[in-house]
C-alpha cells in the first residue's frame, strides 16, 4: 500500500473558525490553529493549518483542485509562489522499525496518528520555505539602501517611503514570528515512543530545526537592518530640526537688527 502526500502553501493565513463552521466533514482532531480530517469513506486525509498550508493525502488532481478553490474563500492573502512538497508513505507488514528516506517513509501499518505526524512535518517544511523566501526578499531589498549608505553616506529615499519600507519589514517579521509555533511538537508524540521517534526522524529528514535556526539568524539580520534605517531616519530628522532652529534664530536676529 502507498499513500501520496502533498503539502501546498495556499495563503498567508486561513480563517479557521469560519472554515470549520462551513466545511461539512467531521474533524478527527484539531484546535483553533489546525484541523485534521480522516475521511475513511475514500481513504483520504486532510490537514489544514491557519498559517496557510493544506496537506492532502490520497487526493487525486481533481479532488485537490476542488478543495483548493473552496478553501481560498477563507484565505486572508493568497500566496502565488507555487510552494509545495510531495512525500509518500509505504507499508511493509514485516518491518520492525520505521524507515525514513528523503522522498518516502516505510512503516508496518498506517493509522490516523501516524498520518498526522507525517503530514505535520511536511506542512512545517513548506511553511519554513515560504518564510525563508520572505526573509530573503527583505534582506535583498535592504541591500540597495545599505550600498547607498556605503557609497554616499546617506539615504536618498524620502521619509514617507522609508517609513513604508520599515512598515513592510515589521509586518513580514511579525507574521513570521507569530507563526513560529509551527515547530512545536504535537501532544500525541509525548504519549507514544514510536510516534516520537518517527517525528524526530522526519524533522531530521526535512532539516526542520537547522532551517529554523537559519531563519532565526536571518530574521536577526533583518532586525539589525531595520534598527539601522530607523537610526538614520532619526538622525536625518534631528539634523533637519536643528537647521530649522538655526534658521529661526537667524531670522529673529536679522529682524531685531533691522528694527534696531
Amino acid at each position: 500500500m502507498e499513500i501520496k502526500i502533498e503539502a501546498v502553501q495556499i495563503a498567508e493565513s486561513f480563517n479557521m473558525k469560519k472554515f470549520r463552521a462551513d466545511f461539512r466533514a467531521e474533524a478527527h482532531s484539531g484546535s483553533t490553529s489546525e484541523v485534521f480530517y480522516a475521511l475513511k469513506e475514500n481513504q483520504r486525509y486532510l490537514y489544514i493549518f491557519d498559517y496557510g498550508v493544506v496537506v492532502f493525502a490520497n487526493y487525486d488532481a481533481v479532488a485537490k483542485s476542488e478543495f483548493v478553490n473552496f478553501i481560498k474563500n477563507y484565505a486572508t492573502t493568497l500566496v502565488d509562489l507555487d510552494l509545495s512538497e510531495e512525500y509518500r508513505i509505504e507499508t511493509d507488514e514485516t518491518l520492525q522499525k520505521v524507515i525514513v528516506k528523503n522522498n518516502y517513509v516505510t512503516v508496518s501499518q498506517i493509522d490516523s496518528s501516524l498520518m498526522r505526524i507525517v503530514m505535520l512535518n511536511i506542512a512545517q517544511s513548506v511553511a519554513l520555505e515560504y518564510y525563508e523566501l520572505l526573509t530573503d526578499d527583505l534582506i535583498t531589498s535592504s541591500k540597495h539602501y545599505i550600498l547607498e549608505l556605503e557609497k554616499r553616506g546617506k539615504l536618498s529615499i524620502s521619509k514617507t517611503n522609508l517609513l513604508k519600507y520599515i512598515g513592510k519589514v515589521l509586518n513580514v517579521k511579525n507574521s513570521i514570528v507569530d507563526n513560529l509555533y509551527i515547530l512545536d511538537d504535537p501532544n500525541l508524540v509525548w504519549d507514544n515512543e514510536e510516534l516520537n521517534l518517527l517525528n524526530r526522524h522526519l524533522k531530521a529528514n526535512f532539516d526542520i530545526n537547522t532551517r529554523f535556526k537559519d531563519l532565526d539568524y536571518r530574521l536577526q539580520i533583518v532586525e539589525n537592518n531595520l534598527t539601522l534605517f530607523t537610526d538614520v531616519l532619526n538622525v536625518r530628522e534631528s539634523s533637519r530640526l536643528e537647521w530649522v532652529v538655526i534658521i529661526l534664530i537667524a531670522l529673529e536676529i536679522a529682524i531685531a537688527l533691522f528694527f534696531h
